[in-house]
């Protein structure tokens, strides 16, 4: 590996980190330049929700009438790693909820730098239907603060969103300019509906790909142009080209020397059933003649149709001739879901059913190190406590449930139990 001089150092690295090499300052090429990514990596937004978070968060009081908005609770919520770290949690069921703040200063696409979108969720519900994804708007001084809400444009909404057990995914949707649409991720991307904490990382890169994370673990990454529709078709059908009037497409036809049987037609779908007998006390007189029930005819086939066999003309599917698409055109800008002035705001807009969702620890960065780190800070370092804190208070439930229960219940009806929502019923949905 190439061994940089000092001279060569010092025009990457600023003198705050050179001091910590100085005097055996001997590095390599690559560490260098990894270095100076991490020195110049940038903190747009973060949020830890202490207690003065309500000064920098604006509630969306004009989005809805009063009646139709729910309150934010500052917690750390019912099982924690840190009883002193709190973030703030929908405290009311059935509520619209929006809330937003300002970034530290703009994130501008332009800079060409990775966008990195990080924060965490804990549904201590036990969701049934909620949004508890998170959205980067534009909007600088002229941001709606008190109106933000499901109508104000945006560049990028992200997180779970959970309702029932069949509608249960990761949002990744990123505005798109040229198109001035939302576009949503093509195929679903996983997502945690447990009663932990779970950190939820979104990158976006100027060599547009993107990547999610979840509890730091990458669960989906690709292009931007493979896995959104950015960009239209390369190839369309050619318009010129259809299928001849001659192409056989039939694979089977009907056998031509297959006949239909004589007196077929003849017989009949039911017949009198040979084994009845007229009951003893039938009277001719009063009850009429009597017939026997009608059953089935086991020689009765159905409606004659004759075998099928291959088609010897049988050309197989026809497939139309592709082009490639006159509208057609990369665009090296896909990733630039902040342009213009850039993205200045964060936000949540939100509804749920069941409230108790717990957001904390957001960030806005233009490094997935730097995110990683701060996620090492926080994140991971409640994890363990919360998961533990969660443990003991689900096995001192578990175990007054088995005191209250009656003695008499078998065990099949406790079985019949598990299956049981916290309504009474099973999961209908």
């Amino acid at each position: 590996a190439a061994i940089l001089s000092h001279a060569q150092i010092h025009l990457i690295l600023p003198n705050a980190l050179l001091l910590s090499f100085y005097p055996t300052m001997k590095l390599t090429a690559a560490a260098i330049l990894s270095l100076a990514g991490f020195a110049s990596a940038e903190t747009f937004f973060k949020e830890q929700f202490d207690d003065s978070w309500s000064d920098r968060w604006t509630v969306s009081s004009d989005w809805k009438s009063k009646s139709d908005m729910g309150e934010w609770k500052h917690t750390a919520g019912e099982w924690y790693g840190d009883e002193a770290d709190k973030g703030i949690q929908t405290g009311e069921d059935a509520k619209f909820y929006g809330i937003s703040a300002p970034l530290s200063k703009p994130f501008k696409s332009s800079a060409g730098k990775d966008l990195v979108l990080q924060f965490t969720v804990k549904h201590e519900q036990k969701i049934d239907c909620g949004g508890a994804y998170i959205k980067l708007l534009p909007g600088g001084k002229k941001f709606p603060t008190k109106k933000f809400g499901g109508d104000t444009p945006y560049a990028v909404m992200f997180g779970p969103d959970i309702c029932g057990s069949s509608n249960k995914k990761t949002h990744a949707i990123l505005h798109y300019d040229k198109k001035d649409d939302n576009l949503l991720v093509k195929n679903e991307i996983k997502v945690e509906d447990d009663q932990l904490s779970h950190l939820y990382t979104l990158v976006v890169r100027p060599d547009n790909t993107f990547e999610v994370f979840i509890d730091n673990k990458s669960v989906r990454d690709g292009k931007l142009e493979d896995e959104f529709d950015f960009l239209p078709a390369k190839e369309v059908k050619d318009p010129d080209q259809s299928k001849p009037d001659d192409w056989v497409d039939e694979k089977r036809i009907a056998d031509p020397d297959d006949k239909k049987p004589d007196g077929y037609d003849d017989i009949s779908e039911e017949i009198p059933d040979p084994d009845a007998k007229k009951p003893d006390d039938w009277d001719d007189e009063d009850d009429g003649e009597w017939e026997p029930p009608m059953i089935d005819n086991p020689d009765f086939k159905g409606p004659w149709k004759p075998k099928m066999v291959d088609n010897p003309d049988y050309k197989g599917p026809w497939e139309h001739p592709m082009i490639a698409n006159p509208e057609y055109a990369h665009d090296d800008q896909m990733h630039a879901v902040c342009s213009g002035d850039g993205c200045t705001h964060v936000g949540f807009e939100l509804w749920q059913v069941k409230s108790g969702t717990i957001f904390d620890d957001i960030l806005v960065s233009d490094s997935l190190e730097e995110a990683q780190k701060f996620a090492e800070e926080t994140f991971f370092k409640k994890q363990d406590g919360e998961k533990k804190m969660f443990d003991d208070i689900e096995e001192v439930k578990r175990k007054e449930e088995e005191a209250n229960m009656p003695e008499d219940m078998g065990e099949d009806e406790m079985m019949g139990m598990d299956g049981m929502d916290d309504d009474g019923f099973g999961d209908e949905f």
